[in-house]
């Protein structure tokens, strides 16, 4: 059961990891032609992920939340047997930046479905910005510690 607990977590998190990279590599395009892959994968309307972003960061989070007792009984308990204190503490800044994100989702969705377009450009790019990394953070510490309890 666990197991389809973590599949569903992953998918959620890769679902997460598209939609907010779309978005911010989208951010800090300058309107031009879309010519080179890069421009057509940036060329997408930032305001349209907005939603999806926030929904899945939600989600992703809840679902993390809910594996998490088991995850500090089953994982954690080996990787501190085994002696790998940096990997344990790697984590535990997982978990701190994965809350920083989760805290700026109600400011994140204020500047892109309140505010104007052509307004607060800078603080959308910044939020969304910070967003995208406490996700690329959070996906890949958290792929690397489940693979290194697989090596245990």
């Amino acid at each position: 059961m666990i197991a389809a607990l973590v599949i569903i977590h992953g998918l959620l998190a890769i679902g997460l990891l598209g939609a907010v990279t779309h978005q911010g590599l989208g951010v800090w395009r300058k309107p031009a032609p879309a010519r080179s892959f890069l421009d057509r994968f940036r060329a997408v309307n930032g305001a349209g992920y907005a939603n999806a972003v926030w929904v899945l960061y939600v989600l992703t989070f809840a679902m993390g939340a809910y594996i998490y007792p088991t995850f500090v009984l089953d994982v954690k308990a080996s990787v501190a047997d085994a002696g790998m204190r940096t990997t344990i503490g790697v984590f535990q800044i997982k978990e701190h930046v994965a809350v920083i994100g989760l805290s700026l989702l109600p400011a994140y969705w204020h500047f892109w479905k309140r505010s104007p377009a052509s307004e607060n450009v800078v603080t959308r790019r910044m939020l969304t910005t910070v967003v995208m990394l406490c996700t690329w953070w959070s996906l890949v510490i958290g792929h690397v510690l489940n693979n290194v309890r697989g090596l245990i």
